[in-house]
Formats: structure tokens, C-alpha cells, sequence
């Protein structure tokens, strides 16, 4: 996977506007995650949210409901700890993404085709769920043997302490889809995520 700026969603009615802001500004990544609309209603949006981001020629992710992510032709789905296990998701045939929020979680996530580790920061959509904070960040970042999002409360003010401590992809809901400027503050975060992404590629290039 060669994503490294992944924006999570829901269903909004200027949800367009949003996509193609975030995606001039750098987003690589799309998860439309909606807990609210009927099925016939979800579908619908979803196969909307698919004809955009194939225009805009990025990967969709749907979450949690891999039957709608197939009917939608989406690229992926993705399942919590509570959502279904990720065996049977992964029967739907779609690759699957999973959020992890222990490093005993993140070693029993064979198969995932990526991990969200997170919350790193306190956050208001993961309510209830405790920050997990940057020592499961550098854990993942010497063990996870797949792709990995440092994921839950990132934004401009602290995504350069989650990427020193050893993140190279982070996933963001609110410091995108609730700002002023989608696109500007997209093309923030995605400077900072390449700047520590070629600063690990020179270092790992030198010789030792």
C-alpha cells in the first residue's frame, strides 16, 4: 500500500467539495464511514462516494459493512475490534483494514491488508476509548509486520511528535473534513508525512 494520508469521513451533503479539496491537498486514501443512514440510503451514498473517488483516482474504503463495500465496488473495507473478525470480512473478498488498539491487537492482525493503530490522541469519534498515546506508535513502528495509520486525534499541532515517533501513514478525520480549509490543511499534514517519509528513506540509503 502506498497511501500515507488516509481521510475517514461521513456522509455530508458537501461531501464532493471535500473530497476533491482533500485529495488536491494530498489525500491518498478515502474510508466513508457512516453510522446513521438505512442500508438502501448508505448504498446509495456510497456508490456516489465510489463514482468521485474513482474520478479523483484514489482507493475507497467503506467501514464496517463489507456486503455494502462489494455492492458499492469499493477497494476496501474496514472493521473494528467489535465490528465483524476479520476472517469472515475478508470473505467478502475485499482486502480488509482493521483498527488495533494494543500491540497484542495489532500481533493477531494476520491477513489485514493494513492496521490503524490509534487512538493516539484523545478524540470525540472514538468517545469513550482511551488514547493509547505514542508508545503503541513507536511499538508498531519496530513490529507490525503490514501497512500501518497512526490514527485518532492528528493534527497540525502533533503530527510531527506521531511521525518521530515513528509513523510513516496517519489517518485523520477532523483536521481535515472540520476545517476552514480542506485543502490547505491536507496539504499540511501531507508535507509533513513525505518530509519524515524521504528523511527515513535517506537514512535507511546510507550505508552503516
Amino acid at each position: 500500500m502506498d497511501s500515507r494520508l488516509y481521510l475517514v469521513c461521513g456522509v455530508r451533503p458537501d461531501l464532493e467539495e471535500l473530497l476533491e479539496a482533500a485529495v488536491r491537498g494530498g489525500v491518498d486514501l478515502v474510508q466513508i464511514r457512516e453510522k446513521i443512514l438505512a442500508d438502501r440510503a448508505l448504498l446509495a451514498a456510497l456508490e456516489r462516494a465510489r463514482e468521485l473517488t474513482r474520478r479523483l483516482g484514489v482507493p475507497l474504503v467503506v467501514n464496517d459493512r463489507p456486503d455494502l463495500a462489494v455492492l458499492a465496488e469499493a477497494d476496501y473495507v474496514h472493521v473494528g475490534q467489535d465490528d465483524l473478525p476479520l476472517a469472515a470480512a475478508a470473505r467478502f473478498g475485499l482486502p480488509v483494514g482493521l483498527s488495533t488498539h494494543s500491540p497484542a491487537q495489532l500481533a493477531a492482525a494476520t491477513g489485514a491488508a493494513y492496521a490503524g493503530v490509534g487512538p493516539v490522541y484523545p478524540t470525540p469519534t472514538k468517545e469513550g476509548r482511551p488514547a493509547v498515546g505514542l508508545d503503541y506508535v513507536r511499538h508498531a513502528a519496530a513490529h507490525a509486520t503490514m501497512p500501518w495509520f497512526a490514527i485518532g486525534g492528528i493534527d497540525r499541532t502533533n503530527v510531527d511528535a506521531v511521525l518521530a515517533a515513528g509513523a510513516t501513514r496517519i489517518a485523520v478525520v477532523r483536521a481535515i473534513a472540520d476545517a476552514r480549509d480542506p485543502e490547505s490543511a491536507a496539504r499540511e499534514l501531507r508535507a509533513a508525512v513525505d518530509s519524515r517519509y524521504h528523511a527515513r528513506g535517506r537514512l535507511a540509503a546510507v550505508p552503516r
